[in-house]
């Protein structure tokens, strides 16, 4: 029950980043990571925006590369 519920949110933490990366792509805007004081909180902020970044390219070729996805006009 408890694993069941960390895997969950888990994943919806990896999904929240992958629509900020996918913000960031469409309209240039992203949240400041420098304003965190702490360093190690800001290295943590970082990689959480990199986990989604990486998530938001393979999501991005898989699109690329699929019978199912046209490019819209």
């Amino acid at each position: 029950m408890v694993l069941g519920r960390l895997v969950h949110y888990a994943a919806d933490a990896v999904l929240l980043s992958a629509v900020l990366a996918g913000v960031r792509r469409s309209s240039g805007f992203q949240l400041d990571t420098t304003s965190i004081t702490d360093p190690t909180m800001r290295g943590i902020a970082d990689k959480y925006f990199g986990v989604g970044e990486s998530i938001f390219d393979i999501l991005q070729a898989t699109a690329v590369n699929s019978n199912y996805f046209k490019k819209g006009q």
